[in-house]
């Protein structure tokens, strides 16, 4: 038994020092292997050892020499970013979206799937399909699958708890995926991926507390406490999508009347652009009057000037800044970052949201809070999926 738990520690402990050597070269762009050693205070042999191994593996090479001061220059290593490809999906609006994404972060390859009605089995089987799409197209090795999806997910076991958008009720995703693609996969909620995708890719450097509101088909949010992403005792924190805010409000497709997700979403957008359309001929969308099926988030960003369009979107500013002052009070956390598919309608929508905090928050909490549009714009998900394979497998980002 003892033997037993040696040789774990010895293994326990190379893969500490791979991760620290690894990060170590990722974060200096280029560096000897001395230099390796004087950063991470590991010995000489152990940094020559394990950079042998990383370079065997193609994550490393070695890219030229240090300048001479009279001995023997060293070499200089750095990392190979596209030696590896992670595969991020996106799983939370109208169509899946799926990337490659290389070891720096960078997106070598987008693909789209509609996903017009789709859900239960069907929408899984898109999800494969667009998986076999990326695999197809990779030209460097993968090292995972990770997937920002909709819903109330078990992070740890890969489970969809309940995705009402989708029909899925706990789905496996992780284990039907591992078992079908042979590598490992790992699943957040959509709201969560953004949240890490923001606190890993954006100027948050000098942040250890977050909040990421995304909304798309749905609103919800992503919170970091501690530089950690917060998932709550039933992993549901953030959800504030479900909140009542109007009361003897829509009904929403969670059962419940009055949700914030009614009033602030895609769908909510464009029910009320389209009954614009055709009660007010003075408004820009008066045009898809006839046809306001028609009408697509791209128009209404589009027509955004229009001071008919402008007042919809103030009076969502306004349920979403009320709710966000909930959060202040709650969190007292000073940064809240807005993401997703409506993150571009900033201009009118960040003053109306930070007008209604400013008026529902406690004032003694409220003035050191900063409320911003995300600048990931529609990959933020993506992003933060290939994050958590890029953190698991690699200790990158």
């Amino acid at each position: 038994m003892a033997s037993t738990d040696r040789k774990a520690t010895r293994e326990q402990i190379k893969t500490h020092n791979r991760r620290l050597i690894l990060r170590t070269i990722y974060d200096q762009g280029e560096i000897s292997r001395a230099e390796i050693a004087r950063i991470t205070r590991l010995t000489r042999p152990t940094v020559s050892s394990i950079v042998a191994e990383l370079i065997d593996q193609s994550l490393v090479a070695e890219t030229g020499q240090t300048s001479s001061s009279g001995g023997k220059p060293a070499r200089l290593l750095r990392l190979v970013p596209d030696s590896y490809y992670v595969i991020g999906l996106d799983l939370a609006d109208s169509e899946f979206r799926g990337c490659l994404v290389n070891l720096r972060g960078e997106i070598r390859r987008r693909m789209v799937v509609p996903v017009p009605g789709s859900h239960g089995d069907e929408a899984l089987a898109l999800v494969f399909k667009l998986v076999d799409m990326l695999i197809s197209a990779a030209d460097s090795p993968l090292l995972g699958i990770g997937i920002g999806t909709p819903g109330l997910i078990d992070a740890e076991q890969g489970i969809v708890r309940r995705a009402i958008n989708l029909d899925w009720e706990n789905l496996p995703l992780r284990q039907l995926l591992i078992e079908k693609y042979r590598m490992p996969v790992y699943i957040a909620n959509d709201s969560q991926a953004a949240t890490l995708a923001e606190y890993t890719f954006s100027q948050h450097s000098n942040v250890s507390n977050l909040v990421v509101v995304k909304i798309g088909v749905g609103i919800s949010s992503g919170i970091i406490i501690n530089g950690q992403l917060f998932h709550g005792d039933g992993s549901g924190a953030g959800e504030i999508g479900h909140i009542q805010v109007v009361e003897n409000g829509l009904r929403c497709r969670c059962g419940s009347d009055g949700c914030l997700e009614t009033v602030v979403s895609s769908p909510a957008l464009l029910a009320q652009a389209q009954q614009l359309a055709q009660t007010n001929p003075d408004s820009a969308l008066a045009v898809f009057a006839a046809h306001p099926d028609d009408l697509t988030i791209d128009d209404i960003v589009t027509m955004a000037d229009d001071p008919a369009v402008q007042q919809i979107i103030r009076t969502m500013g306004g349920y979403l800044g009320r709710t966000l002052a909930a959060m202040v009070g709650t969190l007292n956390i000073h940064r809240f970052v807005i993401g997703g598919e409506l993150a571009r309608l900033g201009d009118t929508l960040l003053p109306t949201t930070r007008q209604a905090m400013d008026e529902y928050a406690p004032p003694f909490l409220i003035g050191d809070t900063e409320l911003a549009i995300s600048r990931l714009g529609q990959d933020i998900v993506v992003l933060g999926a290939s994050a958590l394979v890029l953190a698991d497998e690699l200790g990158l980002v």
